[in-house]
């Protein structure tokens, strides 16, 4: 079985070096690792000499926007062409746990959905970060499934789905189609995608031993920064699915003054008379998204462990 690695990065140079470390230690390593470059020339040098089996792609901005969906279709497709039977996402801030490549592998089954935990980290030490204190550092997060390694927890709520760390088959993979490319910048396409691979009879399955840990960076809470990318994807969404994902961080803008919410077209946008100009944008660390379902406030099932 050969197990590929797709990571996405532009920027973000020393996440993408310890992601890379991280694999080099885990008890399995990746038979194919495609990093997918969006609009970053120095990513190629980064992984000569460091990744014997790394891969880079390159892939252009969409009107100054990431295309993360189609970097992700681009860096399945070089994974499929090598002949890859499982395909694991990995972000590029997130660093593998030395099981997390055997984990996937293992429960890897057509017509499954895969997600591994993930920790989110504190800031690093002076000494940075050290592969072997990971699992000390911070608990899998709270909104879902952290099943012990050897189990899995089949069931799971798409709209929980995560893209910072996911696996798949290949026949999964080409039955649900990629991420739909619509989507550029931040936000939603990772729900999309959990949404078409449930219609499609997808199982969203939660994965033991298959940990993550996604390195600190600062952020804002809510993600002011990417309102404008949010507010265009979620009307992507709602015009594919009916309804809007992210509304959490939605009714967050609206009480910042950034948005509004127009019920005559259940629709949001921009505010028009000025008043975000004095919205809030305080940095906060970095801490657990609240990605997408767990946004709206919604709970997780019960789940059913195997």
């Amino acid at each position: 079985m050969r197990v590929a690695v797709i990571t996405l990065a532009a920027g973000r140079h020393s996440h993408l070096l310890l992601q890379q470390a991280g694999l080099a230690r885990g008890t399995r390593g990746p038979d194919h690792y495609v990093i997918v470059s969006m609009a970053d020339p120095e990513i190629a040098a980064l992984v000569v000499d460091r990744s014997p089996t790394a891969d880079v792609l390159d892939v252009s901005l969409q009107s100054g926007r990431l295309p993360l969906a189609a970097a992700r279709n681009a860096g399945a497709a070089r994974a499929l062409a090598a002949g890859a039977d499982v395909l694991v996402f990995l972000d590029v801030d997130c660093v593998p746990g030395p099981g997390l490549l055997d984990g996937y592998a293992r429960a890897a089954q057509d017509g499954a959905l895969l997600c591994g935990t993930v920790a989110y980290l504190p800031p690093p030490p002076a000494r940075g970060y050290r592969l072997d204190e990971l699992a000390h550092l911070a608990p899998p997060h709270p909104a879902r499934p952290a099943p012990a390694d050897g189990q899995i927890v089949r069931g799971g709520d798409p709209r929980l789905f995560w893209s910072l760390s996911f696996a798949l088959t290949a026949d999964t993979w080409n039955h649900v189609g990629g991420f739909c490319e619509d989507y550029t910048g931040y936000g939603a396409e990772d729900t999309d995608y959990a949404a078409t691979a449930a219609r499609l009879g997808v199982d969203l399955w939660w994965v033991g031993g298959a940990a993550a840990y996604h390195q600190h960076h600062p952020t804002q809470n809510p993600p002011v920064q990417h309102v404008d990318d949010i507010l265009r994807n979620g009307a992507i969404y709602r015009r594919r699915w009916g309804t809007w994902p992210m509304e959490g961080w939605l009714k967050d803008f609206e009480a910042q003054g950034l948005v509004e919410y127009v019920p005559a077209t259940h629709s949001w946008r921009r505010r028009t008379d000025g008043s975000d100009a004095q919205a809030a944008t305080r940095p906060v660390p970095s801490r657990p998204p609240e990605r997408h379902g767990e946004a709206r406030g919604e709970a997780t099932p019960a789940k059913r462990q195997a």
